[in-house]
Protein backbone atom coordinates (compact mmCIF):
# COMPACT_ATOMS: atom_id res chain seq x y z
CA UNK A 1 0.00 0.00 0.00
CA UNK A 2 2.72 2.50 0.72
CA UNK A 3 4.34 1.87 -2.38
CA UNK A 4 1.68 2.67 -4.25
CA UNK A 5 0.59 5.65 -2.32
CA UNK A 6 4.18 7.19 -3.13
CA UNK A 7 3.67 6.41 -6.92
CA UNK A 8 0.41 8.12 -6.94
CA UNK A 9 2.21 10.76 -5.00
CA UNK A 10 5.27 11.29 -7.31
CA UNK A 11 2.59 11.11 -10.16
CA UNK A 12 1.18 14.14 -9.00
CA UNK A 13 4.19 16.00 -7.63
CA UNK A 14 5.17 16.18 -11.64
CA UNK A 15 1.54 16.69 -12.80
CA UNK A 16 1.82 19.43 -10.65
CA UNK A 17 5.15 20.82 -11.52
CA UNK A 18 4.45 20.10 -15.29
CA UNK A 19 2.09 22.45 -14.92
CA UNK A 20 4.12 25.40 -13.28
CA UNK A 21 6.64 24.75 -16.03
CA UNK A 22 4.09 24.56 -19.09
CA UNK A 23 2.82 28.04 -17.49
CA UNK A 24 6.45 29.46 -17.68
CA UNK A 25 5.77 29.58 -21.59
CA UNK A 26 8.08 32.67 -22.09
CA UNK A 27 10.51 30.72 -24.25
CA UNK A 28 10.18 28.52 -27.44
CA UNK A 29 12.25 26.02 -26.74
CA UNK A 30 12.38 22.30 -28.01
CA UNK A 31 11.47 19.33 -25.76
CA UNK A 32 13.59 17.62 -23.89
CA UNK A 33 16.87 18.64 -21.82
CA UNK A 34 20.77 19.36 -23.47
CA UNK A 35 23.59 18.31 -21.81
CA UNK A 36 23.92 21.93 -20.14
CA UNK A 37 20.17 20.95 -18.46
CA UNK A 38 18.16 23.31 -20.07
CA UNK A 39 16.00 23.41 -22.64
CA UNK A 40 17.30 24.21 -27.10
CA UNK A 41 16.70 27.36 -28.03
CA UNK A 42 16.35 28.25 -31.45
CA UNK A 43 16.78 24.93 -32.69
CA UNK A 44 20.32 24.81 -32.41
CA UNK A 45 20.76 27.63 -34.48
CA UNK A 46 23.79 30.05 -33.45
CA UNK A 47 21.58 33.51 -32.80
CA UNK A 48 25.01 35.87 -32.84
CA UNK A 49 26.19 34.49 -36.41
CA UNK A 50 22.31 35.00 -37.55
CA UNK A 51 22.17 38.60 -36.03
CA UNK A 52 25.69 39.67 -36.75
CA UNK A 53 26.02 37.97 -40.62
CA UNK A 54 22.36 37.46 -41.33
CA UNK A 55 22.97 33.89 -41.70
CA UNK A 56 21.42 31.00 -40.58
CA UNK A 57 24.78 28.27 -38.80
CA UNK A 58 23.74 25.54 -37.20
CA UNK A 59 25.71 25.54 -33.39
CA UNK A 60 27.08 23.03 -31.92
CA UNK A 61 26.85 21.18 -28.39
CA UNK A 62 30.53 21.70 -27.44
CA UNK A 63 30.25 25.65 -27.58
CA UNK A 64 26.91 26.29 -25.47
CA UNK A 65 25.75 29.12 -23.21
CA UNK A 66 22.39 28.94 -21.32
CA UNK A 67 20.49 31.93 -20.60
CA UNK A 68 17.50 32.78 -18.64
CA UNK A 69 16.82 28.89 -18.55
CA UNK A 70 17.82 28.49 -22.22
CA UNK A 71 20.73 26.48 -23.98
CA UNK A 72 21.77 28.02 -27.26
CA UNK A 73 24.36 26.45 -29.43
CA UNK A 74 27.10 28.44 -31.36
CA UNK A 75 29.17 27.93 -34.19
CA UNK A 76 32.25 29.41 -32.60
CA UNK A 77 33.79 29.85 -28.95
CA UNK A 78 34.36 33.33 -29.76
CA UNK A 79 30.44 33.72 -30.74
CA UNK A 80 29.61 31.80 -27.36
CA UNK A 81 31.63 34.43 -25.99
CA UNK A 82 30.11 37.51 -27.73
CA UNK A 83 26.19 36.14 -26.67
CA UNK A 84 27.40 35.55 -22.80
CA UNK A 85 28.84 39.26 -22.72
CA UNK A 86 25.38 40.78 -24.61
CA UNK A 87 23.07 38.18 -24.55
CA UNK A 88 19.87 40.29 -24.84
CA UNK A 89 21.37 41.77 -28.17
CA UNK A 90 21.21 38.69 -29.37
CA UNK A 91 18.05 36.44 -28.09
CA UNK A 92 14.96 35.76 -30.72
CA UNK A 93 12.03 38.62 -29.62
CA UNK A 94 8.60 37.58 -28.16
CA UNK A 95 10.71 34.31 -26.40
CA UNK A 96 11.43 33.15 -30.29
CA UNK A 97 7.85 32.41 -30.81
CA UNK A 98 6.54 33.51 -34.35
CA UNK A 99 6.52 37.24 -33.85
CA UNK A 100 3.44 37.21 -36.63
CA UNK A 101 1.33 34.74 -33.96
CA UNK A 102 2.16 37.46 -31.36
CA UNK A 103 0.98 40.15 -32.84
CA UNK A 104 -2.52 38.56 -32.41
CA UNK A 105 -2.07 37.56 -29.24
CA UNK A 106 -0.78 34.02 -29.87
CA UNK A 107 2.66 31.95 -29.12
CA UNK A 108 2.84 29.71 -32.27
CA UNK A 109 6.34 27.91 -32.76
CA UNK A 110 8.86 30.12 -34.15
CA UNK A 111 11.37 28.49 -37.07
CA UNK A 112 14.42 29.82 -37.42
CA UNK A 113 14.38 28.99 -41.35
CA UNK A 114 11.75 31.77 -41.86
CA UNK A 115 12.97 34.55 -39.54
CA UNK A 116 14.59 38.15 -39.98
CA UNK A 117 16.87 40.81 -38.11
CA UNK A 118 15.21 44.19 -38.26
CA UNK A 119 17.10 46.54 -37.02
CA UNK A 120 19.38 44.26 -35.50
CA UNK A 121 16.42 41.95 -33.25
CA UNK A 122 15.68 38.50 -34.55
CA UNK A 123 12.54 37.37 -35.30
CA UNK A 124 11.40 33.95 -35.99
CA UNK A 125 8.26 32.97 -37.76
CA UNK A 126 6.15 30.11 -37.98
CA UNK A 127 6.13 29.25 -41.72
CA UNK A 128 7.13 30.85 -45.36
CA UNK A 129 3.20 31.84 -45.30
CA UNK A 130 3.04 33.39 -41.88
CA UNK A 131 6.40 35.10 -43.15
CA UNK A 132 5.27 36.32 -46.22
CA UNK A 133 2.40 38.37 -44.21
CA UNK A 134 4.73 39.57 -42.24
CA UNK A 135 6.99 40.81 -44.80
CA UNK A 136 4.35 43.12 -45.97
CA UNK A 137 3.60 44.75 -42.70
CA UNK A 138 7.30 44.61 -40.77
CA UNK A 139 7.07 47.30 -38.80
CA UNK A 140 3.05 46.77 -37.72
CA UNK A 141 3.48 43.72 -37.26
CA UNK A 142 6.80 44.37 -34.94
CA UNK A 143 4.73 47.32 -32.93
CA UNK A 144 1.81 44.68 -32.19
CA UNK A 145 3.69 42.32 -31.24
CA UNK A 146 5.99 44.54 -29.00
CA UNK A 147 2.45 44.89 -27.11
CA UNK A 148 1.20 42.06 -27.18
CA UNK A 149 4.60 40.36 -26.09
CA UNK A 150 3.70 42.51 -22.66
CA UNK A 151 0.35 40.90 -21.91
CA UNK A 152 1.30 37.35 -23.10
CA UNK A 153 4.61 36.59 -21.98
CA UNK A 154 3.92 35.03 -18.95
CA UNK A 155 0.71 32.71 -20.10
CA UNK A 156 1.06 29.46 -21.60
CA UNK A 157 0.85 29.09 -24.90
CA UNK A 158 -2.31 26.42 -24.17
CA UNK A 159 -4.39 29.24 -22.45
CA UNK A 160 -3.73 31.76 -25.51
Amino acid sequence: MFKRLTIVSVTLASLLLGGVVIAADEHNTAPGLTAAGAPLGLQGVDPVAFVELGNRIDGRAAFTEVHDGVAYYFASESNKEAFAKSPAKYTPQNGGFCTFGVSVGKKFDGDPRYAAVVDGKLYTFLNEDIFLLFNKDRSGTISKAAVNWKKIEHTAAVDL
